[in-house]
């Protein structure tokens, strides 16, 4: 503590603008621990902007000592510590052998100096360098940074980083001012260190603050963890959406209970993960891009394995529906078994492009990760243009006549039999864009479909069968419901919940959310 201390007054003294010397490189990189803080600290002083890259140089384990002087080396070259001088590394160098206390304070030396940087993504950086390892030996070095600081953001973190010191101090007045001050923190760890703080406090005064600013910040962070209630929940519900549109076709529409809308979703995935391989062998520069081609893929993998099933079992079930759900049955177990046989029985790794890596950070407490997010986007981009498929397209019409009046189609003149395909390929392939999309949220196994069959056909009957916007209004609400009664009764109880009130729900409105409506609505 002594030491670190002793480092950060260093840290005041007015820039003596000497460089860096050999000598004192030497006596940073040689010694013992004392001896090379004491070092440190004098070069820190002097303000040299050499420093830095030793500094960085010494965490990395690039410097060498023999004779009395430092050698950096940086890839290529071996240059004397202290100059721009390439020479040739003595034979007996022996590496520099930093312990635990001597890198803490080397990562204090670099972050302190680049709390001056001229750049402000640096000073950012700095800052969150010092933020978990601050303690009252750094206030002189946080209040000159923040005299210093031009940017008002950075100066308002450089303060609760002061507070954060602070709140440990001998004096109570200054536990008592950090703690009003750290009431304004919007930062998650704010809250432990209040908590941890209040805990081993003595003073009523402090206690009371600690008190007051520890419920002041736990509202402010209530409403990130809301957000982040909703927003998963969205989540959820777009991805419940996706695996249920292909079903409000083959069960909502063609009146088809398909066992194996899950197994098509799985095909979905596959076909991703197979993409991701091709990618990867033949395209590696492009590889980023992989899911953009996987999503055609999928849609046709899937599309058709449909139609094959359709026109070699289901087209024979039409009006049947205990034998169209135990012949289904049937196929999602050959399908899962086909899988387990090509791939294995454990799951494949799909890995996320880098540009749906990482989140959009809204709150301290709240970050939106790009994959969720791409998500959503994809799922309101399949929903609008299965509604304009349905809606505003021959096939659609053809699709909406032969389910409501089959008989009355064909008299028409409509192919039934070529419609039925056609619609049944239409449901799988969304299921299979379905897959694609679940691929880069969660694992790719023969089981994948399972999980997800049960909650699909719940989508569709509580939105109402054959009903596109019930669909949308079951999806995104059991995806909110079930997020919102996790957090109150955990992820059991809560689905036990959601079953319980769909259950009461048809109880009461068979025809779901959204009813049929015209004379075909009782057929």
């Amino acid at each position: 503590m002594l030491q670190r201390l002793l480092l950060c007054l260093a840290l005041l003294l007015p820039l003596a603008g000497h460089a860096l010397t050999p000598e004192q490189a030497a006596r940073i990189a040689a010694g013992d621990s004392d001896e090379r803080i004491a070092a440190l600290g004098e070069a820190v002083a002097a303000g040299d902007p050499a420093l830095a890259p030793f500094v960085q140089a010494l965490l990395d384990d690039a410097v060498k000592v023999a004779g009395g002087k430092a050698y950096v080396f940086d890839g290529s070259d071996t240059r004397l510590a202290g100059t721009a001088q390439v020479v040739a590394l003595p034979d007996d160098a022996e590496d520099v052998v930093n312990n635990n206390r001597m890198r803490r304070e080397l990562e204090a030396a670099l972050a302190g100096l680049r709390l001056f940087s001229a750049d402000r993504a640096e000073r950012a950086a700095a800052i969150e360098a010092l933020k978990d390892g601050v303690d009252e030996s750094r206030l002189p070095l946080l209040e000159k940074a923040e005299a210093a600081e031009p940017d008002a953001a950075l100066k308002s973190r450089l303060a609760m980083l002061k507070a954060s010191a602070l709140i440990t101090a001998d004096d109570p007045a200054k536990r008592l001012a950090a703690a009003k001050l750290l009431a304004d923190s919007p930062e998650p760890a704010t809250r432990s260190l209040l908590l941890e703080r209040l805990q081993a406090e003595t003073d009523a005064g402090v206690k009371g603050a600690l008190v007051a600013s520890l419920d002041r910040v736990e509202s402010r962070l209530a409403w990130g963890e809301r957000l982040g209630i909703v927003f998963t929940g969205i989540s959820l519900g777009s991805i419940l959406l996706l695996a249920a549109l292909g079903l409000a076709i083959t069960y909502g529409l063609m009146g088809v209970i398909n066992m194996a809308h899950g197994e098509l979703i799985m095909i979905g995935a596959y076909a991703t993960y197979v993409v991701q391989g091709l990618f990867r062998t033949w395209l590696p520069g492009a590889f980023d891009w992989y899911v953009v081609a996987a999503i055609p893929v999928a849609f046709l993998a899937s599309a058709a394995v449909g139609a094959v099933l359709e026109r070699s079992v289901i087209r024979f079930l039409y009006g049947r529906p205990l034998e169209t759900l135990l012949a289904t049955w049937g196929i999602s177990l050959i399908l899962m078994q086909t899988v387990r046989s090509l791939f294995g029985a454990q799951n494949v790794g799909v890995e996320n492009p880098a540009w749906l890596s990482g989140g959009v950070q809204l709150l301290p407490n709240l970050v939106l990760p790009y994959n969720r997010l791409a998500i959503i986007v994809f799922a309101g981009l399949v929903l609008a243009g299965v509604a304009l498929l349905i809606g505003k397209t021959r096939l659609g019409l053809f699709v909406r006549g032969v389910t409501q009046n089959r008989r009355m189609a064909a008299c028409v003149g409509i192919d039934t039999a070529r419609v039925d395909t056609y619609a049944f390929s239409l449901g799988a392939g969304i299921a299979g864009l379905a897959g694609c999309a679940l691929s880069q949220v969660g694992n790719v196994g023969p089981d994948l479909g399972q999980g997800y069959i049960v909650d699909s056909f719940m989508v569709v009957v509580l939105g109402g069968v054959g009903q596109l916007a019930g669909t949308v209004y079951a999806g995104l609400g059991l995806g909110v419901l079930n997020k919102l009664l996790e957090g109150w009764q955990g992820a059991v109880l809560a689905k036990i919940t959601v079953l319980v009130f769909i259950v009461v729900f048809i109880q009461k409105r068979p025809q779901g959310i959204f009813a049929l409506k015209g004379r075909s609505a009782e057929a």
